[in-house]
């Protein structure tokens, strides 16, 4: 059902799709440098349920409503496009996106819930998922649902993990930037117009694409 030389293709679209910058790795580094590891982890887990949740969807047939319906696709769109504004405003205003500071510290379960939701609600992961996935997927192999959900649990894993060691690598940047409240402002912006920016591309997206 699944030849060895499709998995490795696979695995390595993935790996490139993934390592691509976006506002879900972004959020990843961001914990990372500001609560550790353990935050980055659980910021990573969540894009990675996300991406599961988006894998399911398209496997039931459920993302396809997204391009058959123009108002379910614009109700998704205007709430993940709002979600990821109001995190730029954040990360732009209140500078507590990356902070160093324990009063800015939150709870893993919050942490875990930003990261799910900003890819949840982003309807762009999902239509890549219904794009992606099925040229990997063959029905002489078997049951196209077992492929679909299996292709699905790598691509939501390889992100894991990925986001994972992303953020946990950032953790070795905190105790430079604790000397250089500047470039944790400066590092705030960036990561406030990355999220403005991906909004902002949500909002123009259409259906077909």
């Amino acid at each position: 059902m699944f030849p060895f030389d499709i998995l490795i293709a696979y695995f390595a679209a993935v790996l490139l799709v993934v390592a691509a910058p976006g506002p879900d790795n972004i959020l990843a580094i961001s914990r990372g440098l500001s609560q550790g590891w353990s935050a980055a982890a659980a910021s990573s887990v969540g894009a990675g349920l996300g991406i599961m949740v988006h894998s399911i969807a398209a496997t039931l047939g459920l993302a396809l409503v997204l391009q058959s319906s123009p108002l379910a696709f614009w109700l998704i769109k205007v709430a993940g496009a709002a979600y990821l504004l109001w995190l730029g405003y954040k990360a732009i205003t209140a500078r507590s996106l990356i902070s160093l500071s324990p009063s800015d510290r939150q709870p893993l379960s919050r942490v875990f819930m930003t990261g799910l939701l900003s890819n949840v609600l982003n309807p762009k992961p999902g239509l890549f998922v219904v794009a992606f996935i099925p040229q990997f997927v063959s029905a002489s192999r078997g049951s196209v649902q077992t492929q679909m959900l299996v292709y699905g649990a790598i691509f939501a894993v390889v992100t894991a993990v990925v986001f994972t060691v992303l953020g946990g690598l950032a953790t070795k940047l905190s105790a430079w930037l604790e000397r250089r409240p500047k470039a944790i402002a400066a590092a705030n912006v960036g990561a406030g117009i990355t999220f403005f920016a991906a909004g902002l591309s949500i909002l123009a997206l259409g259906r077909k694409q």
